[in-house]
């Protein structure tokens, strides 16, 4: 029988500090991501849609998806993404079709003009990735280890969300 060596205070206190510092992090920063995709907007003239929507369109791209897929995705919650989906339906920025198979459900796709804010985001994205290159502030190989990082992170809260239920 071993037995196992409590965990110092201090270093256990360290490490929930810093893991709720890195929780407040990522929250932080996908708030700005809005915010960076607002200034965008504002920027080119976008004023139909707010960023969450832009995001929508960015992370829908060249795919038919419906609400169901982008909350399995992870993407979106509920009634968020079927609200979103039905502005930019109204919008003009997607195109909607019922599903052959399963009438109750509904297929999306960008339209012409949503594919025209995607591809507003994406070349803001890629602007902001050279730009960080550019300036030393993170490369290729440590944009792969924070991502990494978040991916493990992901799969950790994914398995703990499982085995609730």
């Amino acid at each position: 029988m071993s037995i196992q060596t409590p965990i110092p205070a201090q270093t256990a206190g360290g490490l929930v500090s810093g893991y709720q510092e890195t929780l407040a992090l990522i929250e932080r920063l996908h708030r700005l991501l809005l915010d960076v995709i607002k200034d965008e907007f504002e920027r080119v003239g976008i004023i139909e849609i707010n960023p969450v929507q832009g995001l929508l369109l960015f992370n829908i791209a060249d795919n038919e998806v419906t609400a169901g897929e982008l909350k399995s995705r992870g993407y979106y919650q509920g009634s968020n993404v079927s609200y979103n989906l039905k502005k930019l339906v109204d919008l003009g920025f997607m195109h909607h079709q019922r599903c052959e198979i399963d009438r109750r459900s509904v297929r999306v796709r960008l339209t012409a003009k949503g594919r025209a804010v995607r591809d507003q985001i994406a070349d803001l994205f890629m602007r902001h990735a050279e730009g960080l290159d550019a300036k030393g502030i993170i490369g290729r190989d440590g944009l792969e280890d924070v991502t990494t990082f978040l991916r493990r992170m992901e799969r950790y809260w994914t398995d703990q969300i499982r085995y609730i239920y």
